[in-house]
């Protein structure tokens, strides 16, 4: 009985953790409503309904992403552009205004199709999923290439950016200043731009660089309270989610206090940030309108003589958020890049457990066969105390006739009937609590997998087996439509799986391996647990319900290792069914 307790109580503290904090938040951190999606560049407005964000981010109706396609591919045909070809990143450069707005991530596809083309990171302005970067400068009293100024720079005949091939682009404001953008690329996702001035005219100038990064939040992926999307970035070594779209469309502009390490736009698994190298420099987040969202980096001002140059260099990162890539970049001295995924409080717990997950995939190359094994070794963890489990289990079914006495001689007094019990346990030996302690430690090793199942781009995308292809996704084969065969899409909580169903199944054989309960009402809790769970579960991602069911398949085998340890639970707890079978039969007899 003590352990079935345990079961419902670890069952209902999970969905407590997992539904209930999301409502919560839901109800004290309300998202604001998503506008109604205007398609504005290109043609005459046409007003959409917006599908829901989802983790992946990018445009969400069909409107938008025809109009994306064709804008995308006349823009991209438009001026003079140069080539960027990296391992991690290609795209082109567009010399009008020297802009970064055509960058596509070459290791990640848009979709499990293996024949889908790459993640689209960056796309011109004008376009609906307009994102880019830019570097320029603010002057006083010259003409100079700010953020306004769409000059047209110059390149070297030829010239392509590669990581073996820098790429300087040059540009003469005719008044004696001239200005160059020399850019570097990584086998990842970073590009390392300097920017230099020369003042070769005969006074003094004031010029002040920037760097920022352009975006609409009509890309945005989901943004919530386990899971930040939007506005980021670190200041005086503190990073800060805190920052939402709406807030900085309210607001205007927003100066983030203290110097800013690294500035820009998050999504779950993507992200755009601009960083400042051995200088100090400000970060403010502006609201254009439209839906249109800057992060600007703003070097402090500074005076030319005659036959000066000034020189300022920024990282920009525009890419996926891998770990080893991110804490590599930290390691190169871009303060708490590391932490741009969004752990949350638990970091201390999740990131151990992404860490065996990732080297246990290493091992095995195969992300299910990674989640098993971790299973295997949190449970073997936790076997000796399961063992001390079935102990305390074995001492309180030791004392229940102690205690059925206590509960008939005080049942008129609550309070004393409870002083007894606990008199009796310190009499005893027992602790009612010891029983908890495995379920109670397997929260966090669910909840951490939980958490990196949704924000890992390392799961994105990962098969299991035959029909799971993306572990980071729910089950795809549902009853209702005939596991594929039918075109239909059932809602989400009746779209019950292959694995829901297994997981209701093993649940439902674990609970019959405990005795029956002489309860008749939680009898019909431990009927009914299995497949509320089963619904409950049926959404989440295919390698949570994976996890669990190998949790219950090794649970059972457990039970079955320990039950033969311990003969005297087995026969107590067939007594025990027994016993309730013939009440059972008693009581319809009556009837």
């Amino acid at each position: 009985m003590q352990n079935q307790r345990n079961v419902i109580l670890a069952v209902l503290l999970t969905a407590l953790v997992l539904f209930g904090w999301q409502a919560g938040v839901g109800y004290f951190y309300p998202q604001a409503k998503t506008p109604t999606q205007t398609v504005a560049a290109g043609g005459a407005e046409e007003a959409t309904k917006p599908g829901k964000p989802s983790r992946e981010g990018g445009l969400r109706d069909a409107a938008s992403l025809a109009l994306e396609k064709q804008d995308l591919k006349s823009a991209l045909a438009a001026g003079n552009r140069v080539a960027i070809e990296a391992p991690g990143l290609s795209g082109s450069i567009n010399l009008q205004g020297a802009v970064l707005d055509d960058l596509v991530l070459n290791r990640h596809r848009e979709t499990v199709e293996k024949d889908s083309g790459p993640v689209r990171i960056y796309s011109p302005r004008g376009t609906p999923a307009q994102q880019f970067a830019r570097f320029g400068w603010v002057g006083q009293g010259i003409k100079a290439p700010d953020a306004s100024n769409m000059v047209e720079w110059k390149a070297p005949a030829g010239a392509k950016l590669t990581p073996s091939t820098p790429l300087t682009l040059t540009w003469d404001n005719g008044s004696g200043q001239q200005f160059a953008l020399t850019y570097r690329i990584d086998d990842n996702y970073m590009i390392t731009v300097d920017q230099t001035v020369r003042n070769t005219g005969n006074g003094p100038v004031v010029v002040q660089p920037f760097a920022f990064v352009n975006r609409t939040d009509k890309t945005a992926s989901l943004d919530s309270f386990q899971v930040h999307s939007g506005p980021v970035g670190a200041f005086d070594g503190s990073v800060t989610f805190g920052t939402d779209y709406d807030d900085v469309a309210e607001a205007g502009t927003i100066d983030e206090a203290g110097n800013a390490d690294w500035i820009g736009f998050t999504d779950v698994y993507w992200m755009s940030t601009v960083a400042p190298v051995d200088a100090k420099a400000e970060g403010t987040y502006r609201s254009l309108g439209n839906n249109i969202f800057r992060a600007d980096l703003l070097y402090p001002q500074q005076a030319l003589q005659a036959g000066q140059q000034l020189k300022r260099t920024t990282k920009l990162f525009a890419g996926a958020k891998e770990h080893e890539v991110l804490d590599a970049y930290e390691a190169q001295g871009i303060k708490n890049f590391g932490l741009s995924i969004d752990w949350g409080w638990f970091r201390w717990f999740e990131k151990p457990i992404f860490w065996l997950l990732t080297k246990l995939f290493s091992l095995v190359g195969n992300f299910g066969v990674a989640i098993i094994l971790l299973t295997l070794i949190v449970r073997g963890i936790m076997f000796p105390i399961a063992q001390r489990q079935f102990a305390s289990m074995a001492a309180m079914r030791a004392v229940q006739p102690k205690m059925k006495a206590i509960q008939e001689r005080y049942k008129d007094d609550k309070q004393k009937q409870q002083q007894e019990v606990m008199k009796l346990y310190k009499e005893e030996g027992v602790n009612p609590l010891a029983g908890c302690l495995p379920m109670f430690l397997q929260i966090p090793v669910f909840f951490a997998l939980y958490k990196t199942l949704i924000l890992a781009i390392e799961m994105r995308h990962q098969p299991f087996v035959l029909w799971i292809k993306d572990l980071s996704a729910p089950d795809p084969l549902h009853i209702l439509n005939l596991f594929g065969l039918l075109p239909f899409d059932p809602p989400s909580f009746l779209a019950i799986g292959v694995l829901a169903l297994l997981l209701g199944i093993t649940m439902f054989l674990q609970f019959k391996l405990n005795p029956a309960q002489m309860d008749p009402t939680q009898q019909q809790i431990f009927m009914i647990m299995p497949w509320f769970m089963m619904f409950v579960m049926a959404p989440f991602a295919a390698g949570l319900l994976l996890y669990w069911i190998t949790s219950n398949l090794l649970t059972i085998a457990q039970q079955k290792f320990l039950y033969s340890r311990h003969p005297q639970l087995q026969a107590q707890a067939e007594k025990v069914t027994e016993d309730t079978a013939r009440a059972k039969a008693r009581a319809k007899g009556k009837n």
